[in-house]
């Protein structure tokens, strides 16, 4: 199995490690000291789970890659649109991206079925200019349960979690979901293939959707904004509207909020991903999270008035940060 792993930051190195453990020929795409690192010293990773260094060849040219079977795409899915030439060389007839995002994938109502099958969600696929470069029957979905951090150059710290459930768009236990599923479990990972991974994209949506923006708006961690009264209440009601939209599109999430909120806490004073590209000066992931979740609600006519606030104030923040 050839693997290239797109975007080899914290979650994409970590992966690219496992599978290059488990015997996959894997190719890490990244750039900078970050490259520097890996290709003098390996992937080293931290883990409670035991420490590991994996020598995967790593490049800032995917074309000395060539075609492969797997893009395993760790990019943040506002740059999807712009990762044409990156990816064009490593694709052949039948290569699958996998594509480890928060949020609405673009592929969401690809093979859907029912009567928003193939509608174009225009926050995340803004004129089809994604699925122009990620044709949607390339896709296989993937839902990021671990929790990762680069503590250094070519340094990754796994602090929690090893799960990383795919699947695919039609809902088919597919060959090609199998065969990577065994290469992650070979690697020491979780790789459950879902026969309906959209509800494992709300279940972690859930979180993402209100958590993200209001620790950006409140430099805010999660156990404080879990501990915060008024906080705590407004992200309940933001929960309870995505719910109510992810039920208008018949998936269920099976998790109350009262667990959720509960499984955040615990997390402690974790600081979000969102919250970190906006300490770091990096573009805010809000498209996939809010724009796309109030788009879907207007398709089915569900309100969700505390999460349009809540995206008007967070959007404009990544506007200021971008000027």
């Amino acid at each position: 199995m050839k693997v290239a792993v797109l975007g080899a930051g914290a979650i994409g190195a970590y992966v690219g490690a496992a599978l290059h453990r488990a015997g996959a020929d894997v190719h890490l795409i990244a750039r900078g000291p970050h490259l520097t690192a890996m290709r003098h010293h390996g992937v080293q990773v931290l883990s409670p789970r035991g420490d590991f260094t994996a020598h995967a060849h790593a490049t800032d040219d995917p074309t000395d890659i060539g075609p492969v079977d797997y893009v395993f795409l760790g990019l943040k899915a506002n740059s999807y649109a712009a990762c044409g030439p990156l990816i064009e060389p490593l694709l052949h007839d039948t290569t699958a991206v996998i594509a480890a995002q928060n949020g609405i994938p673009w592929w969401y109502f690809h093979q859907h079925g029912g009567p928003h099958d193939g509608h174009p969600i225009e926050s995340v696929d803004p004129a089809g200019a994604v699925s122009a470069v990620l044709a949607p029957q390339r896709a296989i979905g993937c839902v990021v349960y671990a929790a990762t951090e680069l503590e250094g150059p070519g340094v990754v710290r796994h602090l929690e979690g090893t799960r990383f459930s795919i699947g695919e768009p039609d809902r088919s236990i597919s060959a090609r979901c199998l065969a990577f599923s065994e290469a992650m479990q070979a690697g020491g990972l979780k790789c459950p293939v879902e026969p309906d991974l959209r509800n494992d994209i709300w279940l972690k949506l859930l979180g993402n959707i209100s958590f993200n923006p209001i620790s950006a708006l409140a430099r805010a961690t999660m156990r404080q904004m879990c501990l915060h009264g008024g906080t705590r209440k407004v992200i309940e009601t933001m929960m309870t509207e995505t719910l109510a939209v992810a039920e208008a599109l018949g998936c269920q999430v099976g998790v109350s909020i009262e667990r959720r909120l509960a499984g955040a806490e615990r997390v402690g004073d974790h600081r979000t991903s969102t919250l970190q590209d906006l300490e770091r000066g990096k573009p805010l992931e809000l498209d996939v999270l809010l724009a796309a979740v109030i788009e879907l609600a207007e398709i089915t006519g569900v309100q969700v008035p505390t999460l349009r606030t809540v995206h008007a104030l967070s959007d404009l923040l990544a506007h200021q940060a971008a000027a």
